[in-house]
């Protein structure tokens, strides 16, 4: 095991549970319920920049883990989340020697493309058990992930190099 290689657990843990967080609060009522759709999906974004940053620390486990969390949080059907988020990881993981020479701008595309598969997977689940209606609006979340994905990328890239985890 190479030394270090244990440091900085913790601010891992904090980012998913802001992730969490944050995929947990509601908008108020006076909003439009459309303005919903626009919510980015922060547990994906956290999960793609640890599985890039840190593929030997943040895999599968992990993922699936954080997709049961949501799916107990949420209410909805057990291994929903945990099923999106095993594959994006895996996609992640997969190609994140590339994602990591690609540019900023670039990798927004591939997480636009990530976020995409994800909600559509959710969807297929809702849509199976006749929870959800087709929309373009289901989508929308996507798009607003890949816009966030820069900002989101230093953030947690400051994050890491400031605590050190290795």
């Amino acid at each position: 095991m190479v030394e270090g290689s244990g440091r900085g657990g913790w601010v891992i843990f904090v980012t998913f549970a802001i992730a969490m967080l944050l995929a947990v609060v509601s908008l108020p009522d006076s909003l439009p319920r459309e303005l919903g759709h626009l919510r980015p999906q922060w547990i994906e974004l956290v999960l793609i920049y640890w599985v890039i940053a840190l593929p030997h620390r943040v895999g599968i486990v992990v993922a699936w883990t954080i997709g049961i969390l949501m799916d107990v949080l949420l209410g909805s059907l057990l291994g929903q989340h945990g099923l999106a988020f095993i594959i994006v990881t895996y996609i992640s993981s997969s190609l994140y020697q590339r994602l990591r020479m690609f540019a900023v701008w670039q990798q927004s595309l591939i997480v636009f493309a990530i976020i995409g598969l994800s909600l559509l997977i959710n969807f297929w689940i809702e849509n199976i058990v006749g929870l959800a209606e087709w929309s373009l609006w289901y989508l929308l979340p996507a798009i607003v992930s890949a816009l966030l994905w820069p900002w989101i990328f230093l953030c947690l890239r400051f994050s890491r190099r400031f605590f050190h985890v290795a």
